[in-house]
């Protein structure tokens, strides 16, 4: 009986120490690759750099890619349903 509880015990535990350990590489990886993005930075710069790229956000979206994607979309439209779309589109 202590065995059959002793198995179960272990095949419980070993899978959560496995995905802990995944975690936590995975978190190691993502930290020096960072590191290796923020060489030449310095200050307040490298410390919002490290921030972003450890978020698991998305980097915002620069204005000129906001265009590009928005110009992509709007294929088709003409005259002032364009117009009306674009301006929706960049506030977003």
């Amino acid at each position: 009986m202590r065995i059959a509880a002793l198995l179960l015990a272990s095949s419980l535990i070993l899978p959560a120490a496995s995905f802990a350990a995944d975690t936590a590489n995975s978190q190691q990886n993502k930290m020096a690759q960072c590191n290796k993005d923020a060489t030449g930075k310095s200050g307040e710069e490298r410390k919002q750099f490290m921030s972003q790229c450890l978020s698991n956000k998305p980097a915002p979206e620069t204005q000129q890619q906001k265009m590009g994607r928005c110009n992509k979309e709007a294929t088709g439209k003409k005259g002032d349903e364009r117009k009306q779309f674009m301006s929706d589109c960049l506030k977003k």
